[in-house]
């Protein structure tokens, strides 16, 4: 009996002298930065440590994690960082080991993160996504935003229904994503400058700086219900798309950016029917939203166009004329809403021209037909001044310039049409 207690003795010694041999090795080769060495030396010599105490099985794992990570093999470097997580490791890891555990979570999350950058940058987006979701399940809480760039990644590698799966799990979650800003205003340049929040306790209270203040990075919430609805939309789903958005406006009834995103669907949704009672019921919807962003929102000149486009579209063109002009006035560079206004302007010169071509050769018919030329001259007189803003806004318009030749031509403006041609040629 002795003897075999002796034997026993002597095979856990030279275990435990084989387990310390290959830590070692492999130790060294870390040092050394021999990274796939060591991986070699780490498979070999598995079995024969993760068959030990704890304190060899988290040296092993604490290596295979640091390892694995500089391999670029995420899963397992994110595997064997678990399982030393349940090894105790602040008391099983030697002291010089200890303080590298501390961080090695860290380094690991940042490896990830910044091979999915790259993975985006050469659209590999669904390499991406996997990524950003292994950071994100490394701690839920803190890198939440991980799961929101994980949805975009998945949208922009075309897997909607993973997108969505993330965009639901992050709206049920309330998550917006909002953060904090600092702001300092520089005294010298007068320039107010973005700084961290250490940098902002240190300069508020300089003499060098003032104005001090926080301010909030706007919500995510309202694209990410955006997202959800127009992926429906994409599938087919448009009683989920309309109940997401409402869902989330129920919540939020005077945010502009989800009222908007609503207006915005039901633009998409019409576009996308061939139900002409479809089209004109959609439509309204979204000219009835547009009328509400308005007021909640009466600076804002995208919205008077928008909303201008709805109503030329239906025939209202009195009112889509009243809408151009503010957008004008509130965007003064607004080139799209020039050209809309000219061409509503010029819609009365279809049946102008109609009648004028029907007339006859009485007395009365001539009366007439001077009439109507009169009427038309006017509408190209109309929008003479507005070509011409729009032209200094944006001199080289090929549209703005051909339109405003064939008004001059027209109007017998010989000089002016000349001028405008030779333009037109020298730009072409």
């Amino acid at each position: 009996m002795r003897n075999i207690v002796f034997i026993l003795l002597v095979v856990l010694c030279f275990n435990v002298q084989a387990q310390k041999k290959e830590l070692r090795k492999i130790d060294k080769l870390v040092l050394e930065s021999f990274w796939e060495e060591a991986k070699d030396e780490l498979e070999t010599s598995k079995s024969l440590i993760l068959s030990s105490e704890d304190k060899y099985k988290a040296q092993f794992y604490f290596y295979d994690a640091k390892v694995s990570n500089e391999l670029k093999d995420f899963k397992n470097a994110i595997n064997s960082l678990n399982n030393l997580n349940k090894l105790n490791p602040n008391s099983n890891l030697p002291t010089k080991l200890e303080l590298e555990y501390s961080n090695l979570g860290i380094v690991i999350s940042n490896s990830v993160v910044n091979s999915a950058v790259t993975d985006n940058k050469n659209s590999n987006f669904l390499d991406a996504a996997e990524k950003l979701i292994m950071a994100y399940e490394m701690d839920m809480d803190k890198n939440i935003d991980y799961l929101y760039f994980a949805a975009g990644s998945a949208v922009n590698g075309k897997d909607y229904d993973l997108s969505l799966e993330y965009y639901v799990k992050l709206k049920n979650m309330g998550y917006t994503g909002i953060v904090d800003e600092y702001f300092v205003t520089n005294n010298e340049t007068g320039v107010e400058e973005k700084v961290s929040q250490t940098e902002y306790d240190l300069l508020k209270s300089s003499k060098d700086y003032s104005n001090p203040r926080i301010g909030q990075t706007e919500s995510r919430f309202p694209e990410i219900v955006k997202n959800i609805a127009l992926i429906y939309v994409q599938q087919g789903k448009n009683d989920l798309a309309e109940a997401a958005i409402k869902e989330a406006r129920e919540i939020q009834p005077d945010d502009v950016s989800l009222l908007l995103n609503e207006a915005d669907l039901y633009i998409r949704i019409s576009n996308n029917s061939d139900n002409d009672e479809d089209r004109l019921f959609y439509r309204n919807k979204f000219k009835i939203l547009m009328e509400k962003a308005i007021e909640l929102d009466p600076d804002n000149g995208i919205l008077y166009y928008n909303l201008a486009v709805i109503y030329a579209e239906q025939g209202e063109l009195a009112l889509a004329k009243e809408k151009y002009f503010q957008a004008i006035k509130l965007v003064p560079d607004y080139v799209d809403a020039y050209l809309n206004l000219v061409s509503v302007i010029l819609e009365d010169e279809v049946s102008i021209v109609d009648e004028m071509n029907s007339l006859g050769t009485s007395k009365k018919d001539n009366l007439r037909y001077d009439e109507l030329k009169v009427k038309r001259e006017d509408l190209y007189r109309e929008c003479v001044p507005l070509l011409e803003e729009l032209l200094n806004v944006s001199p080289t318009n090929i549209d703005a310039l051909n339109t405003l030749k064939n008004i001059y031509g027209v109007l017998g403006n010989n000089e002016a049409f000349m001028k405008i041609k030779a333009k037109i040629e020298e730009l072409q």
